[in-house]
């Protein structure tokens, strides 16, 4: 499963650094590292409603405060 991360000026602005750290937490705390790639990508061409993030080409949009939510509905329940 590749998980991409936009790092672009807007999603970084509306936390994507913190999506980023808290999603590799949540690798890690899960023993997904053998599972999920996570990986960055400068701009998804969804500005207005980052931060983007795609799951096997699948768009979503996270924030801090919904990665959890995220991670438990998008990643853990499809790895």
């Amino acid at each position: 499963m590749k998980v991409t991360v936009c790092i672009g000026s807007s999603c970084h602005i509306k936390g994507s650094r913190q999506v980023v750290e808290e999603l590799q937490h949540l690798i890690d705390v899960n023993g997904l590292q053998d599972k999920v790639e996570l990986a960055g990508a400068f701009c998804m061409k969804n500005c207005q409603n980052g931060v983007s993030v795609t799951v096997d080409g699948n768009l979503y949009s996270v924030s801090p405060d919904t990665v959890n939510a995220f991670f438990q509905e998008q990643v853990l329940a499809k790895a």
